[in-house]
């Protein structure tokens, strides 16, 4: 899947060439792939600016395990230097997700698009791809979310057509046994 970053804003179309999809603007070309052994580095490097307060063993250990899932996958975007711009991790889930009304749904479990490329469409470009990664894998909802403090991704979300469904403030106490 490809798509060009545009001067104006605004994209003007696409098209479905080499089983990659490209998306045209004006300027700057950029394909979506999916991650293989070869992009394993990158797309670690990615996580950890989206997640930055876990280890790089740790994540490492966490896309180890999506790369071998055959209900999840990981995707890169690329510029027209091949440079690693963004990523996106999906998976399939069949346990509950809030206001979903089927089963499995198609979940965004990661998005992140570097500093200098947001604002220009790879995040609603991703997306896209994850509507379309989700209708080939039999699913009619996609699901993502985002910690209560994250405005910036509410925004993104809400502006790509995501609705909320719900907040939830997760609670947790510690317990020790009276033995």
């Amino acid at each position: 899947m490809q798509y060009t970053l545009p001067k104006p804003k605004r994209l003007r179309g696409y098209s479905v060439h080499t089983s990659l999809l490209y998306l045209y603007a004006c300027e700057v070309l950029v394909k979506i792939v999916k991650v293989t052994q070869d992009d394993f580095n990158e797309w670690l490097d990615l996580t950890l600016k989206l997640w930055p307060d876990e280890s790089r063993e740790e994540r490492q250990i966490s896309l180890t395990s999506i790369f071998q899932s055959p209900r999840e996958a990981g995707f890169i975007v690329r510029d027209e230097d091949g440079d690693a711009i963004a990523f996106m991790n999906l998976s399939l889930r069949y346990d509950y997700v809030p206001g979903a009304t089927q089963s499995p749904v198609a979940y965004v479990e990661g998005i992140y698009v570097k500093e200098e490329y947001r604002k220009q469409g790879v995040g609603k470009f991703l997306i896209e791809y994850a509507q379309k990664w989700a209708i080939e894998n039999g699913c009619v909802e996609l699901a993502s979310d985002a910690l209560l403090e994250n405005t910036v991704s509410y925004e993104f979300h809400t502006k790509v057509g995501f609705q909320e469904v719900e907040r939830v403030v997760t609670f947790i106490k510690q317990i020790v046994s009276s033995d």
